[in-house]
């Protein structure tokens, strides 16, 4: 009788599915990143969102070194490009500041300055919107022209073609 039972076969567990590669790396270089001093790889891939696009350019984050026992109350390292060495040195209380504000505690109290080669990190760029191709209604085509800014006459005429569709669709 029980020879007759089949042994259930194992089947092995699938994830969630495909999932970007870019979601996959705080995972894969968690460690590297802890084995030189960083407990968030975070604060090396949003430098310029930090410190700002000027200083992300001649500064970048080599190490945060804490007391022992500590996460807290560390010392950042930065690799400076020479030139730039003093200038970075003046916003040293500005770069703690920001690093601590990104932290959300006390976790930056000092940094220490090398000057080397710097590799700057390269901060997303927001995507440029295409150009809508519907025509902006009469009444308000030749006022738009006028706008200097091109930034603010797109917006305002694809504010205008927006409630162009609101008050076709009504009628």
């Amino acid at each position: 009788m029980e020879s007759d039972k089949k042994p259930k076969q194992y089947t092995r567990p699938r994830g969630q599915g495909v999932r970007a590669i870019g979601d996959l790396m705080p995972e894969i270089g968690r460690t590297a990143f802890r084995r030189f001093g960083f407990v968030q790889s975070s604060v090396v891939t949003r430098w310029p969102e930090i410190v700002g696009p000027r200083h992300a350019q001649v500064c970048s984050p080599e190490a945060i070194r804490f007391p022992p026992g500590e996460k807290a109350e560390g010392i950042l390292h930065l690799v400076v490009a020479p030139a730039h060495a003093p200038l970075i040195q003046q916003v040293v209380p500005e770069i703690i500041e920001r690093v601590n504000r990104f932290f959300g505690y006390r976790a930056v109290a000092r940094v220490k300055l090398r000057q080397g080669a710097v590799n700057p990190v390269q901060a997303d760029k927001p995507a440029k919107p295409p150009p809508s191709l519907k025509p902006i209604p009469l009444e308000l085509g030749d006022s738009l022209r006028d706008i200097g800014d091109p930034e603010l006459r797109t917006v305002l005429e694809s504010l205008a073609r927006s409630l162009d569709e609101q008050d076709r669709s009504k009628t």
